[in-house]
């Protein structure tokens, strides 16, 4: 059995998008497992991390995605385990993710010392696998040489089989080679490759922004795969909005009181990819049939335009499952980039 432990140097490097493609590419059974889960989700009276639900869903994977973490907190986890156990537990729950699997897939938490406290680390975690790690980073170029030179001098990677680097989101990798080459060959890190920036991949999809904001659909179920490259929040008048060019824009998604019927029709004729109304406010009958026959999304949220708004703002776009345009351009990039053979 191949341990292949996935970490990262910063919050959102990419790791589950890069390991979704290795997947991909890998052309073998897989199992998952993340640990130290930290985007909860919460669905059908279950907890279950959000990355968990890709890799079950997408890669049809016979395990349920509440039994591929230990918990979500570092309290409760550090009541319920101590080293011993939660060594055991790991260990367990590697036996029962990677039954008649080739490879098992491991995901760490947030950055490379999330979870140390309580053991949960993903250093911890590849020892404990006897796996080899694999470290993303990503960034400009300077935040990169300085992610890789800390990794270099000051992470101690003694008994820990390091499997590679991967280099995420350098939006010019011929500069970024030519700039940084040769003090990469200086750090002597096995550099698996250099995956470049793609905007597809930062922007999130209407089904994202609804589970986000745990939304009702009312309409356009269909058409929740599609992506949303723009908000707009329409607290002006409708003949006002209409004025305005941003209004033309097309992959837009725009935020709304219940009870602006005038915005929604509005927005509804801009073809629009979807609109999320606020403050639990259902619209006429005839808008939400308008909408329907349009397959453009509605969804309703419990909060006040400015809440929703920032709620979406402050969100970071994740892979999700249905997200199959997405996930087919983490194989190719995989395919293209990365010399992921040495990781066999």
């Amino acid at each position: 059995m191949l341990n292949l432990v996935f970490t990262s140097l910063r919050y959102n490097a990419g790791k589950t998008g890069v390991m979704a493609g290795i997947a991909q590419v890998l052309s073998k059974k897989i199992g998952y497992m993340k640990p130290f889960g930290d985007r909860l989700l919460y669905r059908k009276k279950r907890l279950w991390d959000f990355d968990s639900a890709v890799f079950t869903n997408h890669f049809n994977l016979d395990e349920q995605p509440e039994d591929m973490s230990m918990g979500f907190d570092h309290s409760k986890l550090r009541y319920m385990y101590d080293a011993e156990s939660s060594r055991k537990k790991i260990e367990e729950m590697a036996a029962h993710n990677s039954n008649e699997k080739d490879v098992l897939l491991v995901e760490g938490g947030r950055n490379i010392n999330c979870g140390m406290s309580i053991n949960l680390d993903a250093i911890t975690i590849c020892n404990i696998l006897k796996g080899k790690l694999v470290v993303i980073t990503s960034g400009d170029g300077d935040k990169i040489i300085d992610d890789l030179t800390f990794l270099k001098q000051n992470v101690d990677l003694e008994g820990v089989k390091l499997g590679g680097v991967i280099i995420n989101k350098v939006k010019d990798v011929s500069d970024f080679q030519t700039l940084h080459g040769n003090y990469l060959n200086e750090l002597a890190l096995p550099v698996l490759g250099v995956i470049p920036y793609r905007e597809e991949l930062s922007k999130p999809t209407v089904q994202f922004i609804s589970d986000v904001l745990l939304a009702r659909v009312l309409s356009g179920e269909s058409a929740m795969n599609k992506t949303v490259r723009e908000i707009f929040v329409g607290a002006m008048s409708a003949d006002a909005i209409l004025r305005l060019d941003r209004l033309k824009k097309h992959s837009k998604i725009i935020i709304t009181s219940g009870d602006r019927s005038d915005m929604i029709l509005a927005a509804i004729e801009s073809n629009c990819v979807g609109i999320v109304l606020t403050n639990n406010i259902l619209p006429p009958p005839n808008i939400i049939a308008r909408a329907a026959n349009m397959n453009i999304p509605l969804l309703l949220t419990k909060g006040d335009t400015f809440q929703i708004a920032k709620k979406i703002d402050q969100s970071v776009p994740l892979l999700s499952h249905t997200d199959t345009k997405k996930l087919a351009l983490w194989k190719t990039l995989i395919e293209e980039n990365i010399d992921w053979r040495q990781l066999l």
